[in-house]
């Protein structure tokens, strides 16, 4: 049996209805594709997932920032660590935070509010929209 026979037969089948098609899609899968940079960080700072459209933007493999503090990413002048870096992302929700590429230079993005809002989500999950060449260019951040 071929690669993509086997594939094809452990592939769950088509759901009948679009809503069914999104209610069998995995959480990660739907993040990957998101085109817009997302991150995911547990309470004590620790990056869980990043998707490629966050890579593409501050330069880092994914793989990379899996385990490593969200505060190495911050770019802070009294940098938080820890829990401070996740309540900092919280926080800035809707407004620009200074964040660090992979060649040292600062990317200026707005973040999201948290989309997991109950109190005991064990991680806060944010998307990014950069807007450094937009400011570059004199203009204003935009609202999230």
């Amino acid at each position: 049996m071929s690669a993509q026979a086997e594939h094809e037969e452990r592939r769950r089948p088509t759901p009948e209805t679009p809503l069914g098609y999104l209610e069998q899609l995995p959480a990660l899968v739907l993040l990957e594709r998101l085109p817009v940079p997302v991150l995911a960080v547990e309470s004590d700072g620790t990056v869980v997932h990043a998707n490629s459209a966050f890579e593409e933007m501050l330069g880092y493999p994914v793989a990379s920032l899996r385990g490593h503090p969200v505060s190495e990413l911050l770019a802070l002048d009294d940098a938080p660590t820890g829990a401070d870096a996740v309540e900092h992302l919280r926080e800035s929700d809707t407004a620009p935070v200074d964040l660090t590429h992979q060649d040292g230079s600062r990317v200026r993005a707005l973040v999201s509010r948290p989309i997991l809002r109950r109190e005991d989500d064990p991680v806060t999950l944010v998307c990014f929209h950069d807007v450094t060449e937009q400011l570059w260019n004199g203009g204003r951040a935009p609202g999230f």
